[in-house]
């Protein structure tokens, strides 16, 4: 997890210079530096030890010498050194949503402000929407932004949850007696954000394991602590329980305690009707008690005369019926996507090249990668005007002239402008194999206007995807109101995919809105939205949305090859 903490670090120091109104291109460095380590999955303690930090996306020689500096110390002393040179209380400030540091410098100078508290407080007086620049609305955008900030604190993306479960299950891997480990609980089902952490192991030793998890470097304090539970809190306040169970119950407990809760209820239910019972130590008669599975997982579904349902279903929406009649979807899987969508370079915000690009998704067996920089009004993101979209193209051409196994498809991410129109002409779209159409200003404007800008852009011959629909960032941004039954239908009339955003924080759609798209009949296409290549890995954050959308292979672009999604990029251009 070390890499998270040196993320957020970076990201505080980027907020800090840019308070004190220090050199962009720096405060840029740090930016790009964080998001690249946020998305990094690998060993990052390994590869300082190996003098190998530059080899990471947008760690040069200054970066570097910070992260060996944490590492070895647990402090930075360029973000203590910026922290004294600033008023207390504004890194708490610029967690706030929509908060950038112009913004808090005025507040804190205006308002004498300190807190979120007495923000809010300022608020909620309409002290603000006095002040330059502000109004009633902005005013009430900060007290929702309040509110975001206050519910991420609650819960943790998959981002973050997900390599921190992995780092646990490894050490408990390690305890003695222990054989088989697990996530459980919303964690297992992939849910979006998660609460708790739920952990289970199967073992003959079962002090040992709770005596790995209570003294390891992620046990903060112990909550309790027993035979067959332990609690503890993390350093960041993350609640982790640890059940362990004998090797025969592991699968019941698995079941039991992966959920839902209403999953679990209606499974009861089920085996009530049956003369059986299920808890977390298996599957047993009512009449005699006999036991009659436990072990696996896949049994006790079995021996209540269902087939095993993927833990990503079990949410009371359908599961159990579609298992007793047999008509479970055969669910996307890793192994079936052949490619991703919606790649940033060097070109415009992201940090690589394309023949970097090019080889990591060829490590990944991939038949295509679409790269999509950013269109010219993005100015932030150093969207590319028609000269450079047109210079990436010729490399991008001299690239796939050199064969191999993977095609660079020549795309651009174009804003959809205010009046629904795209951020290149036509005569330009047309030459590209694969455009993604997004909204990335006036998410003010209202859903009817927002509405009406997607379907414009969705009748747009050229555009292939819809990014983003609904422009949210979790702990960040609330979703932008729009009609998404109307995107639907326009999506399906017009031949338009809408996308799966897979960084951790959009996953957007989300899965009951992708389930519905499905519904609908709309083609669907996961992408990392990557701008780095570790970002590419993020693209099982996705396969989760769509496993919990019960989306199968032929629901996604991603799933099709390359000659079946060209073909099916050209059937919307020559209708």
């Amino acid at each position: 997890m070390k890499q998270h903490e040196i993320a957020a670090l970076f990201t505080q120091m980027a907020d800090l210079l840019e308070y004190r109104d220090e050199n962009p291109f720096r405060i840029r460095a740090y930016r790009r530096a964080a998001q690249n380590l946020e998305s990094f999955s690998g060993d990052l303690e390994r590869l300082a030890a190996e003098r190998r930090l530059r080899e990471l996306s947008g760690i040069g020689a200054d970066l570097a010498e910070k992260i060996e500096e944490y590492l070895q110390t647990g402090k930075m002393r360029a973000v203590e050194s910026l922290k004294r040179r600033v008023p207390p209380g504004i890194l708490e400030l610029l967690e706030v949503p929509g908060l950038g540091p112009k913004t808090a410098k005025l507040l804190t100078k205006r308002l004498r402000v300190s807190t979120v508290g007495e923000l809010e407080e300022a608020a909620k007086a309409h002290r603000i929407r006095g002040l330059p620049g502000f109004g009633a609305k902005k005013e009430e955008n900060l007290l929702k932004g309040i509110g975001v900030l206050a519910r991420g604190r609650e819960r943790m993306h998959l981002g973050i949850a997900v390599p921190l479960a992995n780092e646990l299950l490894a050490l408990l891997r390690r305890a003695p007696g222990v054989s088989r480990v697990s996530t459980a609980g919303s964690l297992r089902r992939m849910r979006e954000t998660i609460g708790d952490l739920d952990l289970l192991a199967a073992s003959t030793r079962p002090l040992k394991a709770m005596e790995a998890l209570r003294k390891s470097s992620f046990c903060a304090r112990v909550l309790a602590s027993g035979r067959t539970k332990s609690s503890i809190l993390t350093p960041d306040g993350l609640q982790i329980d640890l059940r362990v169970v004998p090797p025969e119950s592991f699968g019941a407990a698995l079941q039991y305690f992966t959920g839902s809760k209403e999953h679990n209820v209606r499974l009861r239910e089920l085996a009530g009707r049956q003369g059986l019972k299920v808890n977390e130590y298996g599957v047993f008669r009512l009449k005699t008690g006999k036991r009659l599975a436990g072990r696996e997982e896949a049994d006790v579904y079995k021996a209540l005369g269902l087939a095993w349902i993927p833990p990503e279903l079990r949410e009371d929406c359908g599961e159990i019926d579609a298992a007793k009649a047999g008509r479970l979807p055969s669910l996307v899987e890793a192994e079936d996507i052949r490619g991703d969508f919606h790649i940033h370079t060097r070109w415009s915000d992201g940090s690589d090249s394309l023949s970097r690009v090019a080889k990591a998704g060829t490590a990944r067996g991939y038949q295509y990668l679409a790269i999509c920089d950013h269109s010219p009004s993005l100015k932030v993101a150093h969207g590319m005007p028609v000269r450079r979209l047109r210079e990436q193209m010729r490399e991008i051409r001299a690239l796939n002239a050199r064969g191999g196994p993977l095609r660079l498809l020549m795309g651009a991410e174009v804003d959809i402008l205010g009046d629904g129109s795209m951020d290149y002409p036509d005569a330009v779209l047309a030459d590209l194999d694969f455009v993604v159409g997004s909204i990335h200003s006036g998410f003010g404007q209202g859903e009817a206007a927002l509405t009406r800008r997607l379907i414009a852009a969705m009748r747009n011959p050229y555009v292939t995807l819809i990014a983003h629909p609904t422009g949210r960032l979790m702990g960040q941004r609330e979703p932008y109101p729009v009609d998404l039954e109307a995107v639907f239908r326009a999506a399906k009339t017009t031949g338009t995919a809408l996308e799966l955003n897979a960084h951790p924080r959009r996953l957007d759609l989300n899965d009951a809105s992708a389930r519905r798209a499905r519904e609908a009949g709309v083609m669907l296409a996961l992408s990392t939205d990557t701008h780095s290549v570790d970002q590419l890995e993020q693209i099982a954050f996705g396969l989760a949305v769509a496993r919990r959308a019960w989306l199968e292979p032929r629901h996604l672009l991603n799933c099709f090859t390359l000659n079946q999604l060209l073909a099916w990029v050209g059937r919307k251009r020559h209708k």
